[in-house]
């Protein structure tokens, strides 16, 4: 079922310029593939961690050559967060 959270993704317009309605899958992969934390963060906030998650495995499986650029630093702040909130959890 697409969605798409249009007030949230204001805070973040120029991720899917070309197509401002985008489903948000299109807005969560366009910020992994342009991986800055307090983005990515914001995101996993809103979303959850799971749901970037599964987009990043999509993202990974197409195996596209921006992908596998941004791979180590998604993958480093996903660690990240994922340790955070369960810090915050405790």
């Amino acid at each position: 079922m697409a969605t798409f959270r249009q007030e949230f993704w204001q805070k973040h317009r120029g991720l899917v310029w070309s197509n401002p309605s985008a489903d948000d899958s299109v807005w969560i992969r366009a910020a992994l593939m342009h991986p800055r934390f307090d983005r990515v963060l914001d995101i996993a906030v809103e979303f959850g961690l799971e749901r970037l998650r599964e987009e990043w495995r999509i993202l990974e499986e197409e195996g596209t050559e921006n992908a596998q650029r941004a791979r180590r630093s998604v993958e480093r702040m996903l660690a990240n967060i994922e340790k955070g909130f369960a810090r915050a959890a405790a």
